[in-house]
């Protein structure tokens, strides 16, 4: 199997293996879905620290008012009730006044561990760290973690959350990403290109019509969207090698700095500095003193 060390501009991304006879056609394909699934999984984990903090999405028209305003204005969460974690709760205000912390209830402590600990384990599944571990990423890989992150969900809210809430949002692939950064990350499955060696992989070949017949090898293929041209050359050497010449030229300027300064000549009256304390000694010469009488 050939193994593919996908990046995303100068970012490790993961590790994918292939076949040498596979398709470019359904390889991109597969490459842009394990990008966006991680993508997913991310994004899940973030609003799911959310939730376990301050509970369950507000309805839109509530979010950012204080008590006293809403009261004001006669709203209502009708999903607030029917959210209430299992296993009781606590009162945890939401100060950014998105999630109903602020005048409900989010997940007791116990509930938060689950939440957080689930979240963990579905991180490490789609860490780039993996990639230092020479550990490849699957689809099937991507699926577990967000199962997991499904049944954190119903276990801590078996009742569901509200329609609105972006975490039964993403589990239900009904997000909304437009306009956002986390939109611009994405890269359509239609959209996707890859590139290796500064070539672009047409899909209508195969893989081994760039990389050979040898199913050992690795190569380094970058991952954008269709239409950007070729990515950008990674440097010869990296960011931290950079930094790391860059100390030792400065330590080995500061030693010569400091040789440059040290011009103290006051060895040369040392006894073991004197050419002629043999010949002196010899003579019977040695440790005569001269002085006023």
């Amino acid at each position: 199997m050939v193994r593919l060390h996908v990046k995303r501009g100068d970012e490790s991304q993961f590790l994918l293996e292939a076949a040498c006879d596979a398709r470019l056609a359904e390889l991109a394909p597969l490459v842009a879905r394990i990008y966006n699934g991680r993508l997913k999984v991310q994004r899940l984990c973030a609003e799911m620290q959310e939730l376990a903090e301050h509970g369950a999405y507000l309805p839109l028209n509530m979010q950012g008012l204080t008590d006293e305003q809403i009261e004001e204005l006669k709203l209502k969460d009708e999903w607030a009730e029917k959210c209430v974690p299992s296993g009781g709760s606590v009162f945890k205000k939401d100060e950014i006044g998105r999630r109903n912390g602020h005048g409900k209830y989010a997940p007791n402590e116990k509930m938060q561990q689950v939440i957080r600990k689930t979240i963990e384990e579905a991180k490490a599944l789609i860490s780039r760290k993996q990639v230092q571990a020479n550990v490849c990423v699957n689809l099937e890989m991507v699926k577990d973690a967000l199962d997991q992150l499904r049944g954190a969900v119903m276990i801590v809210y078996p009742m569901g959350l509200p329609p609105h809430d972006p975490v039964r949002m993403e589990l239900e692939d009904k997000e909304d990403l437009a306009g956002t950064h986390a939109g611009l990350e994405v890269i359509e499955e239609s959209e996707v290109q890859l590139w290796w060696a500064g070539k672009e992989l047409k899909e209508t070949k195969l893989l081994s019509d760039y990389v050979g017949r040898n199913e050992k090898t690795t190569i380094i293929v970058k991952i954008q969207k269709k239409g950007q041209g070729a990515p950008g050359r990674e440097p010869l050497i990296s960011h931290e090698e950079q930094k790391q010449m860059m100390l030792y030229y400065y330590k080995k300027q500061e030693e010569l700095k400091k040789l440059e300064e040290d011009d103290d000549d006051s060895f040369l009256n040392a006894e073991w500095a004197d050419s002629h304390a043999l010949k002196r000694q010899f003579h019977g010469v040695k440790d005569i003193k001269w002085g006023p009488r």
